[in-house]
């Protein structure tokens, strides 16, 4: 007993700081690949992997050449493959990686302008649900989405209200796709998003809201849609959809995780110019 103490002693002696700031950043990298495969696809073929390693492994020490060969071939012809099909996720890992504090875009809209913003939002998105009139409405964040501005019919307008519940009319030529909105401005219309790849959506959902958690899968952009069987209002974000909103929840959310990314710029950038007076 004694001797194992002395033992874990001596380990911990040589332990430095370092070593320390290694394991946690390493800790942190593994928590942040758990959570961004977390209940997709992925996670399933994680397992696979993990159990096939273990395989390879105890077939190593037990001596099962041929089976311990095999296995490791696979693995090593199997990288490129892998890099196929977790390509949606190394995609999302990297833009999840490019949103961070060091890459945020300049400050554009104002807290005021944030009020107001959603004020039409909500608005226009009340009054097409009352005549369930479908709509899907995209609220740019960090993630730049000009590839879908490009695709669809730019407008750079003045957001108001009456202009998107306008847009949005049935048979009118851009009601067909998403407006996408940025720095409280509607910068295109008729904008078709890519379709969700998570296999467990719900299979009654429709084509607009499998575009809304298409979209908030591949950027960190608001989603709102309007049904129009039901005229039910539901909110996508960061791949998640939450159905039923009224007015008031949906402004309320709205608000606030604008102004929770609008302060967080704020901040950064106050840190940034203190740093430079400190120079």
């Amino acid at each position: 007993m004694i001797e194992s103490i002395s033992g874990i002693w001596n380990l911990l002696k040589h332990i430095t700081i370092i070593n320390v700031i290694d394991i946690l950043i390493v800790s942190y990298i593994i928590y942040k690949i758990f959570m961004l495969i977390k209940e997709t696809r992925a996670e399933m073929l994680v397992k696979g992997i993990a159990l096939i390693i273990v395989i390879m492994i105890v077939s190593d020490r037990v001596g099962l050449v041929t089976l311990y060969w095999l296995i490791k071939s696979a693995i090593q012809i199997g990288v490129i493959a892998l890099i196929i099909i977790f390509q949606p996720e190394l995609r999302r890992a990297l833009e999840h990686l490019g949103r961070s504090r060091f890459f945020t875009k300049s400050l554009m809209i104002t807290e005021e302008e944030v009020d107001n913003a959603t004020k039409q939002i909500v608005e226009a998105v009340c009054n097409l649900s009352s005549t369930k009139t479908g709509a899907l409405i995209v609220i740019e964040q960090e993630t730049g989405l000009n590839d879908y501005v490009q695709a669809g019919i730019k407008l750079d307008a003045v957001l108001t209200s009456q202009l998107l519940e306008n847009i949005f009319v049935v048979n009118t030529p851009l009601h067909d796709g998403a407006v996408i909105i940025r720095n409280n401005r509607i910068a295109a219309a008729a904008c078709f998003l890519p379709l969700t790849e998570n296999y467990e959506t719900n299979k009654k959902l429709g084509t607009r809201h499998r575009a809304a958690l298409g979209m908030s899968e591949n950027s960190d952009a608001l989603v709102v849609v309007v049904s129009e069987e039901t005229g039910n209002i539901s909110l996508a974000i960061n791949g998640k959809l939450t159905r039923n909103y009224n007015a008031e929840r949906l402004k309320d959310i709205l608000t606030r995780v604008m102004k929770q990314k609008l302060n967080k710029k704020t901040t950064i950038w106050k840190r940034v110019k203190m740093w430079g007076k400190q120079k």
